[in-house]
This record gives structure tokens, sequence and C-alpha cells, in this order.
């Protein structure tokens, strides 16, 4: 079968490799139908060392079942199913009380050694735990926004929870990739007043308008900080999304918040220490987040997608075959593309 490797950075090649095939009998074998290219996987691309074996990629996809282990009991071949970037049991008692991504057998698809998922097939380990069954047909209009739920529109709705956004408070976004503007569908779908994105793409910005944002901050650093703070009388947002993970990102984030608000942080760190820590210390500012249990929102956000409620597959501009996954790389990383989903 055909699959995506990266070798080094900017070295991504869609390579024959043997079939992807059940190993464990709580595993599913699921042929790809839609995957995309993420945020996060331009951090490798832009840094990974060279490996004699290279790492196949990919996370987010929806699929159809053609093969199940003999321990597999909640999905049946020919399930149009979505996969959640992280795979998880579903039984363990961090996946019992939601938090998936803590899962006493987590792994992360496309990462340390992992199958990934932009190819033709790929495992799945605990398939009942892991794969969302999808009542829609394997060709849905719907399924660029289905797509987002195995990560963009989980990890944003992750961000506005563990920010505490609700009716009549006001949200900030940091961040203007698809992870940023999903979390602005996220602030409005849960009742935020205002919503404001800290972003310089004007076109990532427009769609961001059209998601829900109701002001845009281009600037960065301590004029960022100052225009927040002017379109909020001053205090800072109750709410913080934290969508991108580098030093000046956190940072800022930490400096709109207003005291006793609360800042939820989803781009993957960069750093190993946060910035602005005595900054929040002082201002009792509240900072939770990491990595998204998307599997446990999923209940709550299809409904919202199947009735076209919100839209999160509108942060998909391109379309790219498998065989053309290394320019969709690229289009990402030249910023001319938002995301890049990838079909048979």
């Amino acid at each position: 079968m055909r699959a995506t490797v990266m070798y080094a950075a900017g070295d991504v090649r869609v390579e024959t490799v043997p079939d992807a095939t059940i190993e464990d009998p709580t595993d599913a074998v699921v042929r790809v139908t839609r995957a995309s290219i993420c945020g996060s996987d331009l951090w490798p691309y832009a840094t990974m060392e060279p490996s004699e074996t290279g790492q196949s990629m990919g996370h987010e996809a929806i699929g159809v079942v053609e093969e199940i282990g003999a321990e597999v009991g909640q999905v049946r071949r020919g399930d149009l199913v979505v996969m959640p970037f992280a795979f998880s049991d579903g039984t363990c008692e961090f996946c019992r009380h939601g938090l998936h991504t803590a899962c006493v057998h987590v792994g992360f698809f496309g990462n340390n050694g992992e199958n990934g998922a932009q190819a033709e097939a790929l495992r799945v380990p605990y398939a009942d735990g892991t794969l969302y069954k999808l009542p829609v047909s394997a060709d849905d209009a719907l399924l660029p926004s289905l797509l987002t739920l195995s990560d963009v529109m989980g990890t944003g709705h992750h961000a506005a929870m563990c920010a505490g956004v609700g009716p009549g408070k006001i949200a900030a976004v940091v961040g203007d990739g698809a992870v940023g503007l999903c979390g602005v569908i996220a602030a409005k779908r849960l009742g935020a007043e205002q919503i404001i994105i800290l972003g310089r793409h004007e076109d990532r910005t427009t769609l961001a308008r059209e998601l829900g944002a109701t002001e845009v901050v281009a600037e960065r650093g301590e004029q960022a900080v100052s225009r927040v703070k002017e379109l909020t009388g001053g205090h800072g947002a109750h709410s913080v999304l934290e969508c991108v993970g580098l030093d000046q990102s956190e940072a800022t984030a930490i400096q709109i918040t207003r005291p006793g608000g609360k800042v939820g942080r989803v781009g993957v760190p960069q750093s190993a220490s946060m910035p602005n820590s005595q900054t929040a210390f002082y201002a009792n500012v509240t900072i939770s987040g990491g990595p998204a249990p998307v599997r446990a929102y999923i209940d709550e956000l299809l409904p919202d997608v199947l009735e076209g409620r919100i839209e999160p597959g509108r942060v998909l501009d391109r379309t790219v075959g498998l065989d053309d996954v290394p320019d969709g790389y690229q289009a990402m990383a030249d910023r001319n593309a938002l995301k890049v989903m990838v079909t048979p």
C-alpha cells in the first residue's frame, strides 16, 4: 500500500510500504477515505533530524473498517468511522473520566513509530475504544467537517472548555491556524459575548469573522496586549484559548487574561518552560489544557455538525491526492494553504 513517510525536515515521500494488518485481537484495519495534514505536522517538517527508517505521518482520518480482530465488538466491517488522533482503550480509569489522551494504553498516530493516516490504510489499536461510527455515507458532503472531529474541532473545543468559555464572557483566541479558527467556532457555540482573534493573516482572520469572531487583533507582543486590553475595558479577556505553542503566544495569552480568568492551552509547547508564570500567579490566572481528548467530545459535537449548526470543515481549504501530499506540506509551510485534506 501507499503511505506518507517523513525522513527529515522538508523530506516527505509517498512510498510503497507493507499492507496494514491485524496484529492484536483488539485491532482494526481502516481503509482511509479522508485524511489531512495538521499544523503540528509542520513542526517535524521544519525541524526533524535525518532518519534512515523515517516516520509514518498523519493522525486525522475518516475511513471504512476493512478488517477487525477477534476481540473487536463495537465496530464492524464496512462501518464508516472517524479516527481520533490518539488511540485509547475506552475502558481505563482515565477514559471513563473523558481523558482519553491519558489512557493507560494511549498512543498517537503518526508519531514515535506509530503508523500514520496519510496512507491508503492503517492499523488502529484498541479499535472499540478509539473509532467512532458515523451515521452518514462514505461520500457525504459533510465529510470535511466530520474529519475535523478527529482533531482540530475537538482541540479547539478543548481549549474553550479549559478556558471556561460561557455565556456573557469575553474570549480571546491566540492563533489563526485551523485549531484557532475551530476555537472561534467553539467559543461562539458556548455562548461567548465577545470573541477576539489574534492573527495577522487576512484570509484567515476574514474567515474567523465569518465563523464568529467579533474583533481581530493583528498586532503582536506588547502592542497586541495593549489592543486586547483596549477592546475589553482595560481588564483583558475572561477566557483565552492558546492555540500556537510558542513562547510569545503563551506569554501573550497570559498577559491578555484578566485577573481571575482562565487560559486553555492546546498549542503543542515548543519550550520546556512556560513564560510569564509570575504574571499568572499574581493575577490568579488559571492555566490548563493539553492534548485534547477529542474522542470524548464527539458525542457533543457531532449533532451540531450533522445539523449544520457548525461548519468546521471550512478550515480545509485545499485538497490533494495521496501522491501529492508532499506538495500539501509545502503549501502549508509557505502559508499558501490553511489546512490540506487528503483523498485516496
